[in-house]
């Protein structure tokens, strides 16, 4: 054990100490923000749980009044939103926020505020959303909300809230992507190449790019309907021009990647937990490498899976049943490799190595209906039956709950030192098992017989009144389990002796941490050459706790941690964390307050809300980002002297900014695909007139003079860059104001190619189409423009120069980006309907 009186250990356990009192929740440590994003998305689960006993009491019996049908509704919709949305991602990024940087050897993720500000989303949004069910305004349309069901004939302010809502939420989804991403690619320890890197690593990676393109078609879909339902832009009216469909492929975009977004991590957490109690190192690391990959790339093909019965060209249902198909052989290679480690290796009983097995026996049935219904024929007798009902919860309940139960046990020592009841938990795993197959099974019997999904009760004497009655017991036998889970984490372990370090003799990095843990992660970053480290490289404990690897020391009392290559993984900086703050907090709250209040309309709170929130953000990246540093080098150790400050593509920031941006130009590629869409399924589009009025396109050629300058704009930012390097601050600020002005005059072509025209966005849906794609355009060009006042101020107080310009760097980038969305908007409106 470390001693630490030893003046080293001291100063870093004070640099990363936990704040006290009060001040507590402005920490930002990631083994903090974890632990309260674990609770808070089990608490959702909980609550998520509850609901689902209600709707199978609801439908115990035929004919029961119990619940109204709007009563059901909304508990209907809220369990799955409250299961897809606040728990099943947000569990799985909680968790791995938590783990990841010891996993990594690292001190902390990269942006330890992210992280934060990305917790306090998601618990305001959380509450807010689950907060409407008491006050019976919940939204009722179904997790899906499918229009025109959640357009023409719902009032109220329930889609608002999911629209808005969960909207924000996403925002937290994001952000952890971003951090996720940029952890595992740049924050490994020195030595860990790629193909070194813990399989849950490498899951995660996958895992955290699907969300980075999965979710920004669901976001652009949000603001087509939010869009629709505020303002009556007529995206989904059929009557206007619009198309219900539209949604249906905006959200399948989304929703058919979330499945593998839930599992992959969720397998991950299998693939730490089988080669532990298998005491021998993964068999087939690469080909699980190569399946997980696989298994990413080929979810984004499989949308329309969920859209068979809508219509489509036979030809289009066979190619999607062809990849819905394909897409098991990556799933059963993973599972064939788990296979064969147990097979290899001499295996340890566990309750851990229980709920694994268990996990993976329900998917593997999931997964074989999964492949009866991507065969279309059988999908339409089986599309909106409890059939499906049965398959989504083998699937997702199977493939994500039973491995998270494995985690618990598996890494509640890693986080409390204290270990679970084998008791308890060997009772708990039989209640879940035999609860959770008498309650789904019997649904696939009920959905083959003619039940339909999504009903709040049936009629008597049609054969449904026993499975029901089966199923809904199941459920009480599951929740029993539950409580019986909850009790055995949440029971008084005071007199309860820490365990051993390393308790299950595991080989991966996070087991080096001593019991119980300090805050500073590791006590120094080690050089690692295996992948089972613990296992494979002598003495290594000892060495990390002697200090003898990197960062054994904070002399300046600062949070630091190593920043590596991207692949080699060689040391490139000796990054500095900002430390605990109640801005992340702030600002989200003010974030939420521009969501919340929109929703109702209440306009006024709301700019106030985006106005504090704007300043609070400002606040934050001013004290708290690329701060030029008192020293230009340090000695990390091992004779290793490393700069404190770096910019472009070896920051941590610019990767930051470009990931961030890929996911921006997703959501903004959905909206131009919005556009074609529309063309494919109209025989004239634009048409030439709408209910006896012309329907009139963009002005000539202001959309073009709005590219010609855009690009002039991005020229600018170039020189500005340049001129910055080659320190000359007068033509560095002279260039940044020439490109704001032609920035301005950019969204004016814009703006004034639909307002000289008169067009407007309510009277067809190719004009609210080419108002949508305006409207976001001219907002990231105002975003440009902020960006370029602030590098103006930076420059202005000399918290950047030319040797330390990260912040016009990563401008630059986002202006790379920019000129790409004015170009695409520019073109497509203006030259496509002539050459179409």
């Amino acid at each position: 054990m470390t001693n630490v009186r030893d003046p080293k250990a001291e100063r870093l356990l004070k640099a990363w100490e936990t704040p006290k009192g009060w001040r507590y929740w402005s920490a930002v440590n990631n083994s903090e923000v974890g632990l309260w994003y674990t609770l808070t998305a089990f608490a959702f689960f909980l609550f998520g749980g509850v609901l689902a006993l209600i709707m199978r009491v609801q439908l115990a019996f035929p004919e029961n009044d119990w619940l109204t049908a709007q009563q059901y509704n909304q508990i209907f919709t809220m369990h799955g939103s409250v299961m897809m949305f606040l728990f099943a991602v947000p569990i799985l990024e909680a968790i791995s926020i938590m783990l990841l940087p010891e996993m990594m050897g690292a001190r902390d993720l990269p942006f330890p505020r992210l992280s934060a500000y990305g917790y306090w989303c998601f618990l305001i949004g959380g509450v807010f959303v689950c907060g409407s069910l008491f006050f019976g305004v919940g939204p009722r349309g179904g997790w899906f909300m499918y229009p025109p069901m959640t357009t023409e004939y719902q009032t109220g302010v329930g889609p608002d809230i999911w629209l808005l809502g969960l909207s924000f939420i996403e925002i937290a989804s994001i952000a952890a992507a971003v951090e996720l991403i940029v952890g595992v690619l740049k924050c490994r320890p020195p030595g860990m190449r790629l193909n070194l890197i813990p399989l849950y690593a490498w899951y995660i990676l996958v895992v955290a790019v699907m969300i980075l393109f999965a979710f920004p078609p669901l976001i652009a879909g949000d603001l087509l309907m939010e869009l629709e339902r505020a303002l009556d832009w007529p995206f989904f009216d059929v009557e206007r021009g619009g198309d219900p469909m539209l949604w249906q492929h905006l959200f399948w975009i989304f929703g058919h990647p979330e499945v593998y977004i839930v599992f992959l991590p969720s397998i991950a957490l299998v693939a730490m937990i089988v080669p532990t109690f298998a005491k021998t190192p993964m068999a087939g690391y690469g080909w699980i490498v190569l399946a997980a990959v696989g298994t990413g790339f080929l979810s984004f093909g499989l949308w329309v899976h969920h859209m068979f019965t809508t219509g489509l060209p036979g030809i289009s249902i066979g190619i999607f049943s062809a990849a819905s198909e394909a897409v098991a052989i990556p799933t059963g290679v993973q599972i064939f490799c788990f296979i064969a480690t147990l097979l290899i290796g001499r295996v340890t009983k566990s309750v851990c190595l229980l709920f694994v097995l268990a996990g993976l026996a329900t998917f593997i049935i999931g997964g074989l209906t999964g492949v009866m219904v991507a065969i279309a024929p059988f999908d339409y007798q089986a599309h909106d039956t409890y059939f499906i009902v049965g398959h989504l919860h083998y699937v997702l309940v199977g493939g994500t709950i039973f491995p998270i139960v494995a985690g618990f046990y598996y890494y509640y020592p890693f986080v409390t030192g204290k270990q679970l009841s084998e008791r308890l938990g060997t009772l708990a795993f039989w209640l879940l098992l035999i609860g959770f197959n008498v309650a789904f099974f019997p649904m696939h019997y009920t959905g083959l017989i003619g039940m339909p999904r999504r009903v709040y009760t049936y009629p008597a004497e049609m054969g449904f009144e026993i499975p029901n009655m089966i199923s809904t017991l199941g459920a009480f036998i599951m929740g029993c389990g539950f409580i019986v889970l909850l009790w055995d984490v949440f029971r008084s372990k005071k007199k309860q002796p820490y365990v051993k370090r390393n308790l299950w003799n595991a080989g991966t990095l996070e087991w080096s941490g001593q019991v119980p843990d300090k805050p500073w992660g590791i006590r120094s970053i080690p050089i690692i050459s295996t992948r089972y480290p613990l296992w494979q490289q002598e003495n290594l404990l000892a060495d990390i706790d002697a200090g003898k690897f990197y960062l054994p020391d904070a002399e300046e009392g600062l949070r630091e941690t190593l920043v590596t290559s991207t692949v080699d993984a060689e040391p490139m900086q000796c990054l500095r964390v900002p430390g605990p703050t109640f801005l992340t907090f702030f600002a989200a709250l003010f974030t939420g307050g521009v969501f919340i209040f929109s929703t109702y309309h209440w306009w006024m709170l709301a700019g106030i809300c985006a106005v504090c929130s704007f300043v609070t953000i400002l606040v934050w990246l001013w004290t708290g980002t690329a701060n030029i540093p008192e020293i230009e080098s340090k000695d990390v150790g091992l004779g290793l002297r490393l700069p404190t400050y770096v910019s472009g593509p070896g920051a941590v920031g610019w990767w930051a900014m470009f990931i961030t941006m890929l996911g921006d130009m997703t959501a903004f590629i959905s909206l131009v695909f919005g556009y074609f869409f529309f063309w494919t399924v109209h025989q004239e589009f634009p048409p030439i007139e709408f209910d006896g009025r012309p329907v009139v396109g963009p002005a000539d050629p202001w959309p073009l003079v709005a590219v010609g300058v855009g690009v002039l704009a991005w020229g600018m930012v170039l020189l500005s860059r340049r001129w910055n390097r080659k320190t000359n601050p007068i033509l560095f600020i002279a260039g940044s104001v020439v490109t704001i002005v032609l920035a301005m005059v950019t969204a004016g072509a814009l703006f004034w190619s639909a307002y000289s025209v008169g067009m407007d966005p309510t009277h067809h849906a190719y004009s609210a189409t080419v108002c949508a794609l305006i409207l976001w355009t001219v907002l990231h060009i105002a975003v440009g423009a902020v960006m370029l006042c602030y590098c103006l101020a930076r420059r202005l107080a000399k918290r950047m120069d030319h040797l330390h310009d990260a912040d016009i760097v990563n401008v630059t980038l986002y202006w790379h980006f920019l000129v790409l969305t004015i170009s695409i908007t520019g073109l497509v409106i203006a030259v496509f309907p002539r050459v179409a």
